[in-house]
């Protein structure tokens, strides 16, 4: 497929995911959203891939939906907002959250919307500290999406959660790294250099035992301590397996760097 609405690459191990339509601030549209599909489809069929590196051109990162495309009928009929989410924007999550690699996002401007939300399900958040995060739905009279409502309380609390989607204020990066909201503000001409560096990292290490790290994180939301002492157990017997488990035990032994292979 040629990509018109992102860019897309696949380096040293790195995936490169950029979302390209800058005079929408990155809205999405269905064909942004067929080559995003398209994309990750590249990333599960290549084997060399062990880190996702989702960023966006331009003045922001993403402003969530294109309005534009959400047309009501002759009679006033409403969009089915409903089947939009259904059909494009829970398995883009879904599938992102499911990836068996590292997923790191660089929030190099506005992220506001499905596009705040499409961020933070990223499993480390970059951002420029020029950017911020909106919880804008609250402005169109809709309920935070794509994760919003799950994420959001768990990130930063009940009482923040009900600040940021009732009121729908712009958050600054400083302050989404205050509250714990994303890893990392850095300045904005380093965020692409700082973001490359760290998935290149994260690209050289034992990739089957960070997706094993991922499952654990995921499923302790949910878990009480017993549940979560047994999946660590089977996770644990699983990552002991691997060959990268040999490899950093036997370059401990021998005082060297380890060379993981992802396996």
């Amino acid at each position: 497929m040629k990509f018109e609405t992102i860019d897309f690459s696949i380096l040293d191990g790195v995936a490169v995911l950029t979302l390209n339509r800058p005079k929408t601030l990155n809205s999405f549209n269905v064909q942004m959203h067929e080559e995003v599909n398209a994309a990750l489809d590249r990333v599960d069929a290549e084997n060399k891939v062990r880190c996702l590196l989702l960023t966006g051109h331009g003045r922001g990162f993403s402003t969530g939906q294109d309005l534009s495309e959400r047309k009501f009928g002759p009679y006033d009929e409403a969009p089915d907002l409903g089947h939009s989410l259904e059909v494009y924007y829970n398995p883009l999550i879904r599938r992102l959250r499911a990836l068996q690699i590292p997923v790191l996002c660089a929030v190099n401007g506005v992220a506001a919307g499905a596009g705040a939300n499409l961020a933070l399900n990223c499993d480390i958040v970059l951002a420029a500290r020029s950017a911020s995060f909106v919880q804008a739905f609250c402005k169109l009279g809709l309920v935070p999406d794509s994760g919003g409502t799950w994420l959001l309380p768990r990130l930063v609390g009940r009482a923040r959660a009900r600040g940021l989607a009732l009121l729908g204020d712009k958050l600054s990066a400083e302050q989404a790294e205050a509250w714990g909201m994303i890893w990392k503000v850095v300045d904005d001409e380093a965020l692409m250099e700082d973001a490359l560096a760290l998935a290149r990292h994260l690209a050289t290490q034992p990739t089957k035992g960070l997706a094993y790290i991922k499952q654990a994180l995921d499923a302790a939301e949910d878990n009480d301590m017993n549940t979560q002492l047994d999946l660590e157990r089977d996770l644990q017997k699983k990552a002991g397996g691997s060959a990268d488990y040999r490899e950093g035990v036997a370059a401990f032994k021998e005082k060297r760097s380890p060379v993981f292979s992802g396996k």
